[in-house]
């Protein structure tokens, strides 16, 4: 494991932001390496609020979805709201769902099945439509490439609006109004709304149109702070202030779908627990069952209605944690057999493996063997795979070099699909690991964790503290904040904690003569060298403790090495 620093911004400017601040230095660095300068955009920053949300109407299509839509609510037409079967897509269909059933008699949400149809605009949601007299569809978190359904539609006298965050093609579907801030001709100024953020958008121009108060739209950002922590974009800009305002949503009034899981927490919500507790039950519903499952729970009024269907879900989630960790311990023992543990890739298959969870199980054989990964299970008769990569690693560009050895494939940088016949799995196998070995750079074999800014101990206030906890929401783009101390050692009380012995609580000193109080889990290895005394540096976020009723600061220990392999940007 590499540690490595982030980029230092230039002291002065630091300085003269402490100043204008009249904050820490250590807080005024954090900011700067942020791209915050100023006090206007500290304001911002610290302060989200409504009136910093962009005017909807900027976005390409919208006027022409606000009038469809507004045609549908006038004539008493029926409306389909189709989304993605993962957390963004769900909580899109509630959201949309929920806010048109106001002003429409019949809204019918649809996620489709992830074994059935698979992902996107189907034909079968469209066949659905039909049958049921709906004429106008709203995709979420789907449908910029679905032209050929798309087409199928108009044939049928059924309109699309489509909402989607995807990449598009030059050639963009047949569609009535297209939502997307990538389109190239779209003049949005953020681009990195997700599905369920983009439907909010639509909303707001709904509320906009109809001359109706943008804070009625409160209720909503729950589902759409859930979508923005589960998708991994960006939490900068318009995800920002969604974000902030969403968690302040779900602390003051959760739905009563969200509430079973929430109770749960000890700690008012975070964007964290979205991640890790929340986002991952909703996604067990498609992963494990179906998607409109979690639907369901989303739009449940009360919580004798949502406590089964939570429960349900919860199930599920527990059976979907069984069923990965039973499939990555034979993905690892598949590995070994093969003697494939020093390849450049990893490509593991077995016809059973539940198609539900191998995007996890590649991301867990990561943690193992680090390099990109693609695991395949089967599915009516052909191969179906999911790709995980490393950091700095275009797994997208090595599956374009094994295109002949697929029948298809789509997704992103990092994060991929693909199927294939059974016979091509030999020849993609060799393929993808010349396509990596071709490709991929000697620091990308090695993992990296990245730490802001050094700090001796005694620097750790609780004034810095309250300081950092402000600068959530945390994500990607704005992380929480990572720091790293040197010259520590085991003050006395350092213990082995936990059923299997296996995590490290300390209690640290170091040069300074500050004494704090630890927790470092999976790092249970290390406590024999500590009690001997033996120096060592850490990485680590600062949090807080509660026990009693007593609060403390604590250091969650990332990493921990005694001889420290640092390097500097």
């Amino acid at each position: 494991m590499l540690w490595q620093a982030i980029n230092s911004p230039d002291k002065t400017i630091v300085e003269q932001l402490s100043l204008l601040l009249n904050v820490p230095q250590q807080i005024a660095f954090l900011l700067v390496q942020r791209g915050i300068t100023s006090f206007d955009q500290a304001k911002k920053y610290f302060r989200p609020a409504w009136e910093d949300l962009h005017d909807p109407f900027r976005m390409k299509d919208m006027m022409s979805a606000v009038k469809r839509i507004a045609y549908s609510i006038e004539s008493g037409e029926s409306v389909m709201i189709f989304g993605d079967y993962d957390v963004d897509g769900t909580t899109s269909v509630a959201l949309m769902t929920s806010y048109l059933k106001n002003h429409i008699e019949v809204v019918v949400p649809y996620i489709p099945d992830r074994y059935k149809e698979g992902y996107g605009v189907s034909k079968a949601g469209i066949q659905k439509a039909q049958a049921e007299g709906i004429t106008l569809i709203i995709a979420l978190d789907c449908g910029i490439k679905a032209h050929e359904q798309i087409e199928y539609a108009n044939t049928l006298g059924i309109d699309f609006i489509i909402c989607d965050h995807h990449l598009p093609n030059s050639l963009l579907p047949k569609a009535v109004a297209i939502l997307d801030p990538k389109r190239a001709d779209c003049e949005y100024p953020y681009k990195e709304l997700c599905g369920c953020g983009i439907g909010f958008k639509l909303i707001q121009a709904l509320n906009q149109y109809f001359e109706l108060a943008l804070t009625d739209l409160a209720p909503y950002l729950d589902l759409v702070v859930t979508a923005i922590a589960a998708d991994i974009v960006p939490i900068t800009g318009e995800n920002r202030i969604l974000s902030h305002l969403g968690i302040e949503q779900m602390r003051q009034s959760p739905r009563p779908g969200f509430q079973f899981f929430i109770t749960s927490l000890k700690k008012p919500i975070r964007v964290s627990d979205l991640v890790f507790v929340i986002a991952p039950r909703i996604n067990a519903a498609g992963r494990m069952n179906k998607g409109i499952s979690a639907v369901e729970l989303l739009l449940s009024k009360d919580q004798g209605e949502a406590l089964p269907m939570a429960r349900s879900i919860e199930f599920f989630n527990t059976e979907r944690r069984s069923t990965d960790e039973r499939i990555t311990k034979e993905a690892l023992q598949q590995i070994e057999l093969e003697e494939a543990q020093y390849k450049s890739s990893t490509v593991v298959y077995h016809p059973s493996w539940h198609k539900g969870v191998i995007g996890i199980v590649a991301s867990r054989l990561i943690e193992h063997y680090y390099r990109p990964t693609v695991v395949l299970t089967k599915s009516e008769n052909i191969l179906a795979g999911s790709v995980r990569s490393v950091k700095g690693f275009d797994v997208y560009q090595a599956l374009e070099a094994c295109k002949d050895q697929m029948i298809q494939f789509g997704g992103h940088k990092y994060a991929a699909g693909l199927t294939m016949k059974e016979e091509q799995l030999e020849t993609f196998k060799l393929a993808f690991e010349q396509a990596v070995e071709n490709h991929i750079l000697e620091s990308q074999r090695i993992p990296v964790l990245q730490y802001d800014a050094e700090l001796v101990l005694d620097k750790i206030t609780p004034k810095l503290y309250r300081l950092l906890s402000q600068m959530a929401p945390f994500g990607p783009k704005n992380m929480k904040p990572v720091f790293v101390s040197h010259h520590c050692m085991d003050k006395g009380g350092s213990r082995l904690v936990g059923s299997d012995k296996n995590h490290l609580k300390l209690e640290i000193i170091d040069s300074t003569g500050t004494v704090m109080q630890a927790i470092g889990f999976g790092l249970g290895n290390y406590f024999t060298k500590i009690k001997q005394k033996q120096p060592f540096s850490i990485l680590y976020t600062v949090d807080e403790n509660e026990f009693n009723g007593i609060k403390s600061l604590q250091l969650l220990i990332k990493d921990l090495l005694f001889s420290p392999t640092l390097k500097n940007n």
